[in-house]
């Protein structure tokens, strides 16, 4: 993560100066990268295959028309996950989707799980298509608090994990691709 342009401060181990270097920081920003493209990736690939689907629901954000904001969030998830996957015009990527996990983020806070998603209703619409999502023990479990502890670890979840993959995100944007990427290894530069 050092650059011409900035300082280093001394170390107290100054020994491990050289492995901070050439070892940690590539590989941490490797390691980064790989994830946060990953799970866009993961998380795109639904969205890629039916491009509009969200229409909906970034028009119920205030975004019109739907359709484009729906294929902007596909697009977005998917193509930057590979992008920034590869470590190619990273920080461009990054940016973008840090805006747009920042926006993930906020839709969580503002507006939680509610406790219709416990009722009966919820917890079948859960189940379908064949997922088990919850086993005997863990429906006694909701049936004996209605489901609060659940609920509470669901939205922590929801919140946390995109908070933490917003800063994830906006760091790539900030720092770069790091040394083992396309941007540098191959194109010698970054945007």
């Amino acid at each position: 993560m050092t650059s011409s342009h900035q300082q280093k401060t001394p170390l107290i181990l100054p020994f491990m100066g050289p492995f901070y270097d050439r070892v940690a920081a590539p590989l941490s920003h490797l390691g980064l990268r790989v994830l946060v493209g990953a799970m866009l990736i993961i998380e795109g690939w639904p969205k890629i295959q039916a491009p509009f689907a969200m229409a909906g629901f970034t028009e119920s954000l205030g975004m019109y028309p739907g359709w484009f904001w729906s294929l902007v969030l596909a697009v977005l998830q998917f193509v930057g996950g590979v992008m920034i996957l590869a470590g190619f015009l990273t920080r461009p990527m990054a940016l973008a989707n840090g805006v747009m996990l920042a926006v993930t983020f906020w839709f969580h806070w503002a507006f939680p799980y509610g406790d219709l998603a416990l009722t009966p209703e919820g917890i079948a619409a859960a189940q379908a298509a064949g997922q088990t999502l919850f086993t005997e023990d863990g429906l006694r479990n909701l049936a004996s608090d209605g489901g609060a502890v659940f609920l509470h670890q669901v939205q922590f979840k929801a919140e946390g994990l995109s908070a933490l993959w917003t800063v994830a995100a906006l760091f790539l944007a900030a720092w770069g691709a790091g040394p083992l990427s396309v941007d540098r290894s191959i194109l010698n530069r970054e945007f």
